[in-house]
């Protein structure tokens, strides 16, 4: 859930209202650089927070990944380079969201999560974040080896966002099914 209120038009009132509509675990998604905002994210009903490899120090994000596991919450610590991965990595992620969107230019490639994740470790889980618009870009990143995916800006354009959804989790439904034999 989008936090961030001048940028992004979130609120953690948003977030808290999300923790009451849904039963699945909720990712307080914000410029996380104060420990402060960890424990707000717990306060809110949040399960887990994103931490921005590019915008933090080394020391902040072994500090913030420490808090939230004390606070029993695994941060999604994104990703946009070989280099903040090896950063992310030598911290201790463990959950490692690789964004697609070039924060310089707002370019998306899903080339940069493809060219990234033989380096994530295979104890980690790998998610590929932003420019997921189809159930083919959800079939090629799962076959290279994602485990999970972040998917906003494609459904906060629409007036339904479950429509999109539901096509791109119920083609992804049907192939699983379709390579189990169930």
């Amino acid at each position: 859930m989008l936090t961030e209120e001048n940028f992004f038009s979130g609120s953690l009132a948003d977030l808290k209202a999300a923790r009451k509509a849904v039963q699945i675990p909720v990712l307080r998604k914000d410029f996380i650089i104060d420990p402060w905002q960890v424990w707000e994210a717990r306060a809110a009903g949040a399960d887990s927070f994103l931490l921005i490899t590019a915008i933090l120090a080394d020391e902040q994000l072994s500090e913030l990944l420490e808090l939230g596991r004390t606070l029993k919450m695994e941060p999604l610590v994104e990703v946009h380079s070989r280099e903040e991965l090896g950063r992310a990595v030598g911290a201790g992620a463990r959950v490692i969201g690789v964004n697609n969107r070039d924060l310089r230019n707002f370019d998306v490639r899903l080339e940069t999560s493809l060219d990234l994740i033989e380096s994530i470790p295979d104890g980690c889980i790998a998610v590929s974040e932003s420019g997921l618009r189809t159930h083919a870009d959800l079939v090629r990143l799962r076959n290279a080896g994602f485990d999970a995916f972040l998917i906003g800006e494609q459904l906060m354009k629409e007036a339904e966002p479950a429509v999109p959804l539901r096509e791109l989790i119920g083609a992804v439904g049907a192939d699983r099914m379709s390579h189990t034999g169930a």
